[in-house]
């Protein structure tokens, strides 16, 4: 008889484990006894620190010692437990007609998952076990290793509308219709989320081999669902939720204005790992940055980043292209306009740009191009925090992180007396200077890969990389619109390619020419040396002939444009040269 409680306390604790319902017992003192694996997830506890304390203290707020007060259950209790919202049942424990202790049964009302490993040894009484088992919510069967029935819950009892004499000790087959228990005993191989239909309902099922010393000794049985409808009715929901998840955070990013984060510069070369790190240390503080670079370069990107990186994430981004604005409106589109200011004004006013930035960031971007009477009224902002509407008479106060960037070196345009010195002296507090991708060709490959993946989630394309040919001219082009050109060049690629890898014919024409051009130095020497060199060019021309026709796939036509000759031309010199 001893062996007998043993072998089925075994089994049963290994249903314990297996089950996604969170399950803690305790005894009479209110200490924890049991503290399945389950519970270990839902619960924030591990059972090696849980077993033996009191359970107030693994679970703040619980009335499960409520229980044993009074010997009644409690449920369907919600409880909010490590960030979980849980649907509970609490147990009492009887033995021997006296109350020996309460058992709680958690599940997770976001939805059932995978059940957990079983456990191996025995923490409690078999009374306890059983307790558990018919506390669950879903349908559970064990079967032993020859596909007997050795224990089903009362969900499933009900379900079936059988007893449990009817059920245990009788092959599995014989009790439920269409299972595969006894296959999954014979495999040793869990199948999960299957359907099968019992009684007339379609229901998602999961079924796990039980493990003793490496071998299989039985198997236990879960109903997931007991109507895959309502399977359905949950994957449309969360399909419902997560589009308006997604709703929801293209709005935040519309109306904070910074989408970018430092995980989108790309680039691993010193130039670019400098400017990344100059550009962390300047989000840490609140000064003033100057980013310097090429147009094309990420300098609006950065500023996005450092925004994104700071204390004013949470406050707006506000975008002003300098170079963008009359200078008759620059004023009142950066300070703002009083109803009735001007002629054409909007009759309530209209709030400025450094209003809409306050709290936040505001990014000047081609601030050379601000107007010098514009300068002298951005400096007074800059040092009084303060602005003025137009056609107002009251002070605003303001607290704005100012981020203002460049294509031309303001040094030069304070020179040239187009820029305010003592404005320039304020802005270049934290300077950071862009590289031209020129100057950065061994990133050129990582960035074309990450733009390339851009494009394909954008345009529903699929090319998936850049031939070494391909990587070699864009190393050795100067790319003088930078990152802005590449993106360019690789859409157009890309929407041409749709699929498979990018190839060199398939570059715009003026890269191409690029590969082909004639040194300078060679063209001297054919005026210099007509004679003497024939050879020589004929046998350069035969080879830049050939290096077109195989560069444009033997297309004639390109392949003239490229040598800057005319097609006619082409196949004259085809003819003469035997290709």
């Amino acid at each position: 008889m001893k062996e007998k409680y043993s072998l089925t306390g075994e089994r049963m604790y290994a249903v314990l484990n297996s089950t996604y319902d969170g399950i803690v017992a305790i005894d009479t003192a209110g200490r924890v006894t049991l503290f399945n694996a389950a519970a270990e997830r839902l619960l924030g506890h591990s059972a090696e620190t849980a077993l033996g304390m009191h359970v107030n203290e693994v679970i703040p707020g619980t009335t499960l010692c409520q229980v044993l007060e009074d010997g009644r259950p409690q449920l369907g209790v919600i409880l909010e437990v490590n960030g979980n919202t849980l649907l509970t049942n609490r147990t009492p424990v009887l033995r021997g007609g006296e109350i020996a202790g309460a058992v709680a049964v958690f599940e997770n009302i976001a939805g059932i998952k995978e059940l957990h490993k079983t456990l191996d040894d025995t923490r409690t009484s078999v009374e306890v076990l059983e307790t558990i088992l018919d506390s669950t919510y879903d349908g559970i069967v064990l079967v032993d290793k020859q596909g007997i029935v050795t224990k089903i819950n009362r969900a499933y009892l009900d379900f079936l509308r059988i007893k449990e004499e009817d059920a245990v000790g009788k092959h599995v087959t014989e009790v439920i219709e269409n299972t595969r228990m006894h296959i999954v005993v014979e495999t040793g191989k869990a199948e999960i989320g299957h359907a099968q239909k019992i009684r007339g309902s379609e229901m998602v099922v999961m079924r796990l081999p039980i493990f003793k010393n490496g071998e299989v000794v039985g198997a236990v049985g879960k109903v997931m669902f007991r109507d895959l409808r309502e399977l359905k009715a949950l994957a449309e929901n969360l399909n419902l939720i997560e589009n308006e998840l997604k709703y929801y955070k293209t709005e935040l990013h519309r109306l904070k204005g910074a989408k970018y984060t430092f995980e989108n510069i790309i680039g691993n070369s010193e130039q670019i790992s400098a400017a990344k790190q100059l550009a962390r240390q300047a989000a840490a503080s609140d000064s003033t940055v100057l980013i310097y670079g090429e147009s094309g370069t990420g300098k609006e990107i950065f500023a996005h980043a450092i925004h994104n990186y700071s204390y004013r994430h949470f406050g707006s981004f506000v975008r002003v292209n300098c170079g963008a604005i009359p200078g008759t409106l620059f004023e009142s589109e950066l300070f703002g306009y009083e109803k009735g200011a001007f002629t054409g004004a909007q009759k309530c006013g209209k709030p400025g740009k450094f209003e809409l930035a306050n709290n936040g960031t505001i990014f000047l971007d081609e601030v050379g191009e601000m107007p010098l009477e514009m300068q002298v009224k951005l400096l007074r902002v800059l040092q009084e925090k303060e602005i003025e509407r137009v056609g107002g008479t009251k002070l605003l106060p303001l607290d704005v992180r100012v981020i203002a960037a460049s294509n031309k070196p303001l040094e030069e345009l304070v020179k040239e007396k187009k820029f305010r010195e003592d404005l320039f002296y304020r802005l270049n507090i934290f300077r950071i200077e862009l590289p031209p991708l020129r100057d950065i060709p061994k990133d050129i490959p990582l960035m074309a890969r990450h733009l390339v993946a851009e494009l394909n989630e954008s345009l529903g394309t699929a090319v998936y990389g850049l031939s070494e040919e391909v990587v070699r001219i864009f190393q050795k082009y100067t790319w003088p619109g930078n990152v802005r050109e590449l993106r360019n060049v690789l859409e157009r690629t890309v929407i041409v390619n749709r699929h498979g890898e990018i190839q060199k014919n398939q570059l715009p024409l003026y890269l191409l020419q690029n590969e082909l051009r004639l040194t300078d130095d060679l063209l001297q020497l054919k005026k210099d040396f007509p004679g003497k060199l024939d050879r020589v060019l004929q046998d350069a021309e035969k080879a830049l002939i050939l290096k077109a026709l195989e560069m444009t796939g033997n297309n004639k036509r390109q392949a003239a444009h490229l040598l800057g000759i005319h097609r006619s031309a082409l196949y004259q010199k085809i003819n003469k040269y035997h290709l």
